[in-house]
C-alpha cells in the first residue's frame, strides 16, 4: 500500500506566482511527497503525491487559472487497474 495515493499534476497560470512560497505553503499545510514547484511568475507547473487531491486542487486554484489537471490512482495502477 502506498503513503500517498494520489499523483496530482497541474498548471498554474496566473501573475507574481512565486516558486518558494508555494513550495513552503505545500510544506507547511499539506501532507505528502515528490513535491515539484516549478516554472517562472506567470505559470507554474505542480507534480505532488498526497491522499487529498482536492486541497491542492482549492489551493492552487486561489493562485490563478488552473488546467491541465490530472490526479492519477497509484494504488490502482499499481495493482493493473485503470485509473
Amino acid at each position: 500500500m502506498l503513503e500517498y495515493r494520489y499523483d496530482t499534476q497541474l498548471l498554474i497560470d496566473g501573475h507574481d506566482l512565486d516558486e518558494e512560497k508555494i513550495n513552503a505553503y505545500f510544506t507547511e499545510h499539506f501532507q505528502g511527497d515528490s513535491l515539484l514547484a516549478v516554472g517562472f511568475s506567470e505559470m507554474i507547473k505542480i507534480h505532488y503525491h498526497t491522499n487529498e487531491p482536492w486541497k491542492v486542487l482549492e489551493y492552487c486554484a486561489t493562485l490563478g487559472e488552473i488546467y491541465d489537471i490530472v490526479v492519477e490512482d497509484m494504488d490502482r495502477q499499481a495493482r493493473g487497474l485503470k485509473g
